[in-house]
């Protein structure tokens, strides 16, 4: 690989590095020779994947952590520094959709509880916010970074069931554009923040939405697959790529982007 893509040795703190999205790009950041710092929830949990990672023969630094509790996040940046130096990468997976917080066909919004509102936009926009605020913290120190957030095909147009996740990811892309120009104006060229928008891609949290009991399509399903071009859903490493490309040297000059990574469903007007 060319060097300007490289991240070998490079260290990146990853939150929700537990879930199909964070593991995959954990994984291959690993095979791409970064050192990982793996923020997970659930004791039981991260164990097994620190356990899957080693196996990878990567270095990997687990801590059981709450993207929503500052402290515990000061704590963590804290300890990294002290044992590996510094921190290069923030990539801040960790957020996703609410059951609560998806509406049924049947239900309008003024079904919702709006406690499970306060959930879903908590998780994935403070959830993006404070550990920018922590990690971006040692990054403005050194000069130097990338932090990468997750967007949403739901923040880049209005789609049925999906609120408070809809309204969270909008407001995951205005503050990406608003850190990156923070981070540029005040600290220099050195750190950057961008932002990919995943496509559709069939995990956990959606399946029962995307895919019926018996395998087939759902009707929300055949018009995401109506509305892409490349007439598929993605595979989730499909976004692996984008976001190495996002950290390394090859994107020195790019900051404030949010990259759709959809097969062309955010430029097709379905005509």
């Amino acid at each position: 690989m060319n060097d300007t893509f490289s991240i070998e040795g490079k260290v990146a703190v990853i939150s929700g590095v537990c879930g199909v999205l964070g593991g995959s790009i954990a994984r291959s950041f690993i095979q791409a020779g970064a050192k990982i710092v793996a923020i997970g929830t659930n004791q039981d949990k991260l164990d097994k994947t620190i356990a899957e990672f080693a196996e990878l023969g990567g270095e990997v630094m687990g801590y059981v952590g709450n993207v929503l509790n500052i402290p515990s996040l000061e704590v963590i940046a804290q300890d990294v520094v002290a044992k590996w130096g510094h921190i290069d990468f923030l990539l801040n997976i960790a957020g996703g959709n609410l059951p609560g917080a998806t509406l049924m066909p049947d239900q309008s919004f003024f079904d919702m509880k709006i406690e499970n509102w306060n959930k879903v936009t908590d998780l994935n926009m403070n959830g993006t916010v404070y550990p920018s605020y922590v990690f971006g913290k040692v990054m403005a120190n050194q000069k130097s970074g990338s932090i990468v957030n997750i967007s949403s095909m739901a923040a880049l147009q209005s789609m049925t069931r999906v609120p408070g996740y809809s309204a969270a990811k909008a407001a995951v892309g205005n503050f990406t554009q608003w850190l990156a120009m923070e981070m540029a104006m005040k600290y220099g060229d050195g750190i950057r923040v961008n932002a990919i928008a995943p496509g559709f891609f069939i995990g956990d949290q959606n399946r029962a939405v995307l895919i019926n009991p018996d395998g087939t399509l759902t009707d929300r399903s055949m018009k995401v697959i109506a509305n892409t071009p490349m007439n598929r859903f993605g595979n989730i490493d499909e976004l692996n790529g984008a976001v190495q490309f996002l950290c390394s040297q090859a994107a020195s000059f790019i900051t404030g982007v949010v990259l759709p990574i959809d097969g062309g469903f955010s430029s097709f007007s379905g005509v």
